[in-house]
């Protein structure tokens, strides 16, 4: 068996730990090649210790010189460190890396993993804002780059696994009437919504059954990140918004459903742990052991389901809206979330205004057509440029 080599974009996360983990069961199948990461120095001493990697690089230069110092201090100076934007996308396309985790959170992750599909990798998409912010582009590329594109999100693995195989990337796979994208509500399903006003960084980041950053943990409870997912799941999949459904389903057990034209429906069930998706994605067509428990369906006892609230999440009804407008709109979107959920992360403005910085964002701007990568990126900037002129005028900066 052919050893594959691995590069980890975003390594210090969550999704960067969860990849490493499974990868470090099975040396005989991977080997570490490039570890990245923002500015997290000693998080980044840890795996390179643990994983030896062949280079280690920092989006921050800064970052990076510190890290240098340390490898060298620590015993490790066989990891060559490198730093700045241009690096990442340099080691995403490492001509000997086949495998490339895309787990950088945010806008950030875009170019990147950009880089990986153009140099015809096999991708395991985390990064779900590739595709919200530039879907056509992005799984153009895909096509023309004969990239392997593999969804690690739960929900977009989940619906990958249901659907029959033989699918060309971004089109409607046959026989299929609709997509079920199940979320667990977060931790403020069952509060009244006149109660958000009052709700605090620490209690939004505190979800019930998964483990992640505290960003993606403030997205699902607005719900944010379903609707990101909503877009992400429009250009993986090939169907129009209308044919994805969100519903809530709180214990985190079905992880998607794919109802098909005879009224079949095929339902992915696992424990909630991203090492599920993660090890599928990594030994796709093969299976490989995780490190996660088996599920006991006797000890979940019930799955209980139910439609998502309006008027508690209303950033879920804001990325429909980003959706159909197409265009930049998706990307003014993402951007406006990121610089708002910063800002209520910061103690600078409350949970309920979250959304009416997205919104006012969305309104301010209106989608143009997205025709190639420079007006993505251009757009991001305008949204928090914008979402930022607004912050200043509610106080909610710094």
């Amino acid at each position: 068996m052919a050893v594959s080599g691995l590069v980890v974009l975003g390594a210090t996360g969550t999704i960067g730990l969860s990849t490493l983990d499974v990868a470090a069961r099975h040396p005989d199948r991977f080997r570490v090649l490039a570890l990245t990461a923002r500015a997290d120095v000693e998080g980044m001493v840890r795996l390179c210790r643990r994983h030896r990697p062949q280079q280690a690089v920092m989006a921050d230069p800064g970052a990076a010189a510190r890290l240098r110092e340390r490898l060298a201090g620590e015993g490790v100076p066989e990891v060559e460190v490198r730093g700045g934007e241009a690096a990442l996308a340099e080691v995403a396309a490492l001509p000997e890396a086949d495998v490339v985790m895309a787990g950088i959170v945010g806008a950030a992750g875009l170019l990147p993993t950009l880089a990986a599909v153009r140099a015809g990798k096999r991708v395991l998409l985390a990064n779900k804002e590739a595709l919200v912010m530039a879907g056509p582009i992005f799984m153009d590329a895909v096509r023309r780059h004969g990239a392997r594109l593999l969804p690690v999100d739960s929900e977009h693995n989940a619906v990958f696994q249901c659907l029959p195989p033989g699918g060309e990337p971004g089109e409607a796979p046959r026989g299929v009437r609709r997509i079920l994208l199940t979320a667990s509500g977060g931790p403020f399903r069952e509060l009244p919504p006149e109660r958000l006003a009052e709700v605090t960084p620490a209690e939004a980041v505190a979800h019930p059954n998964w483990v992640m950053g505290r960003k993606i943990s403030v997205d699902s409870a607005t719900m944010m990140n379903k609707g990101l997912e909503v877009i992400e799941a429009r250009w993986l999949f090939g169907l129009p918004g209308e044919a994805i459904e969100v519903v809530i389903h709180p214990q985190s057990i079905i992880h998607s459903m794919v109802e098909f034209a005879d009224g079949s429906v095929l339902a992915q069930l696992g424990q909630p742990d991203m090492r599920i998706p993660i090890a599928h994605a990594l030994a796709w067509p093969e299976r490989i052991e995780s490190g996660v428990e088996p599920l006991d369906p006797v000890a979940v006892g019930r799955l209980d389901f139910e439609r998502p609230d309006p008027r508690r999440f209303p950033c879920l009804g804001l990325a429909r809206r980003a959706l159909a407008a197409g265009g930049t709109a998706p990307a003014a979107l993402n951007a406006a979330n990121e610089v708002a959920v910063e800002a209520f992360l910061g103690g600078r403005i409350r949970f309920v205004d979250i959304a009416h910085v997205i919104e006012h964002v969305l309104e301010t701007l209106p989608a143009r057509p997205a025709r190639d990568l420079e007006t993505v990126l251009d757009e991001d900037r305008r949204a928090r440029d914008e979402a930022r002129r607004l912050l200043e005028r509610i106080g909610g900066t710094a």
